[in-house]
């Protein structure tokens, strides 16, 4: 275990596409939809064997800092730190650099978010290992995942022809990184054997990070650098002032794509999964012999291929297909499981309804 070792976690989203179950006070990350642990539950307690919960960070925002703080009560409250406003992830992970470099110059960080699913996870303490180990010696490190399919919902990072996936050879030195693909595109990624997903895990030192943004995003570099060191008296409150201030722009398109050099673990499966809608945990859930991820006692008579989350109460499904029905006390989803991606357009006319009780 590497005592310069950090670990930060990003849990500030909404998961607008886990609605009803997901609001703006128990969104996505700190939701068990899937296993008993929440995600970030989970998260923590797969990175405990190389990173320990004290020295993890969490930056999340307002509505869900208490939830997170009760649920990690392994990980110290000071470091589970609310922003003061959403500005993507470049000035978050920017802002974690600030306060790691401050508590230890030799600070070297992952970057891991809230709310995955890793059903493998020594293989992916493996690449987690691999990767620090290249951010220890200067690289902006990124983690690939091989395609399983030609997916247009991720973006993909290139790596030279030959790649091969596994997290034992040296890392790898990225070529470029590609948006989100349409079909055709997808496919000739798949078919090529050198583009990987995008896992949204980064590592580096502190210091080289805090480089490339002075170098990449020098306006909210400077806002940053001008805080005050982490646990000084008036550093929540300039944090309040400044945070606001800095671009909303991603680490990728601020750093990642702009810098000279960056390398990446082009990983072996892991059983790694975004678990992007109630479609991926449909995917994940145990189903029965026709296709069902229902509870224990409800009732199927010829359906097949429905997702049922409905606690503590019978469903009963008869004569449907490929359904999403999700129940919660105050709301119900009834979707096909094909729009699953699209159900954050029903919060998008609830906010314009102006029922804040359903956000």
């Amino acid at each position: 275990m590497n005592r310069h070792a950090y670990g930060l976690i990003l849990a500030g989203g909404r998961g607008t596409r886990f609605w009803p179950r997901s609001r703006r006070r128990s969104a996505k990350q700190v939701l068990n939809v899937v296993g008993e642990r929440s995600l970030i539950q989970s998260t923590v307690d797969r990175l405990r064997p190389l990173i320990p919960p004290e020295r993890l960070w969490v930056l999340t925002n307002d509505y869900l800092r208490d939830t997170i703080v009760q649920q990690l009560p392994q990980v110290p409250p000071a470091q589970v730190l609310a922003e003061p406003a959403q500005r993507n992830t470049a000035p978050a992970i920017g802002l974690a650099a600030h306060i790691l470099h401050s508590v230890d110059p030799d600070a070297v960080m992952g970057v891991f978010p809230a709310d995955h699913v890793i059903s493998k996870p020594a293989p992916y303490r493996a690449v987690v290992r691999a990767a620090l180990a290249g951010a220890a010696v200067g690289h902006l490190m990124v983690v690939g995942i091989q395609p399983r399919w030609p997916e247009t919902g991720y973006g993909y990072i290139e790596f030279p022809r030959g790649t091969r996936p596994g997290a034992r050879q040296a890392p790898a030195e990225v070529r470029r990184f590609h948006e989100k693909p349409d079909l055709p595109k997808a496919r000739r990624y798949l078919a090529a054997g050198h583009y990987y997903w995008n896992s949204g895990m980064f590592f580096w030192r502190a210091d080289v990070l805090l480089e490339a943004l002075r170098r990449h995003l020098p306006r909210t570099a400077a806002i940053l650098a001008a805080l005050p060191p982490f646990g000084a008296r008036h550093f929540a409150a300039r944090l309040k002032q400044a945070f606001p201030l800095c671009e909303n722009i991603s680490i990728d398109y601020a750093v990642l794509e702009k810098a000279p050099q960056k390398h990446g673990i082009p990983a072996a499966d892991f059983g790694w999964s975004d678990v992007g809608s109630w479609n991926a945990v449909w995917e994940l859930r145990p189903r029965d012999r026709c296709g069902n991820a229902i509870g224990e006692h409800d009732v199927c008579l010829d359906a097949q291929d429905n997702f049922v989350d409905a606690r503590g109460k019978i469903v009963a499904l008869l004569g449907v297909k490929g359904l999403i029905v999700v129940d919660t006390p105050d709301a119900l989803l009834v979707a096909a499981r094909e729009r699953a991606q699209h159900v954050g357009e029903v919060l998008k006319e609830l906010e314009r309804r102006k029922r804040e009780d359903l956000l």
